[in-house]
């Protein structure tokens, strides 16, 4: 898909309430560097589970639907992914797969920053290696909450079921 036209972050009205984004002025000029903005269409695949990461994904506008797969072929959607979002970070810092695929919802401008340089970009401005460490530790804290409510939902039900 063709690149557009590179409007700067610093023209973003809602940069403020997005964390990744609401980068110091030097840090937030070096991003814009390395970022290509892309418009994507509705139901196109950013990234599929299992595949090596080639880099992130930073929702400018839009909804992208998170999945898995089952062994068996069953698709799994764990949420909706909106605006300010960044997709596919812990598989390029970790150079592996990507552990989920992301399909655009609707029509979407999605900030992509190749693996490589996303390295660079971080390793010379650590307020960004905060932005990402912060980002991580929420997702980290999101997934124990939901494993959290889904193991202590089932051990629930299935004491009722037994006292039935």
């Amino acid at each position: 898909m063709e690149s557009a036209i590179q409007p700067s972050c610093f023209d973003c009205a809602l940069r403020p309430d997005r964390l990744f984004c609401d980068l110091p002025a030097d840090a937030l000029e070096a991003f814009d560097s390395i970022k290509s903005l892309i418009p994507y269409p509705r139901a196109t695949v950013l990234f599929r589970e299992g595949s090596m990461a080639r880099g992130i994904f930073v929702l400018c506008e839009g909804r992208v639907k998170l999945s898995v797969c089952s062994e068996s072929g069953k698709h799994l959607t764990l949420r909706i992914a909106g605006p300010g979002e960044v997709l596919g970070l812990s598989a390029s810092l970790s150079g592996g797969p990507y552990e989920v695929t992301a399909e655009t919802v609707d029509n979407a401008r999605v900030a992509v920053v190749k693996r490589k340089d996303l390295l660079q970009f971080l390793r010379e401005h650590r307020e960004a290696c905060l932005q990402v460490v912060s980002l991580l530790s929420q997702d980290l804290h999101t997934a124990y909450d939901r494993v959290r409510s889904i193991g202590l939902g089932r051990s629930r039900r299935s004491r009722t079921s037994r006292v039935h």
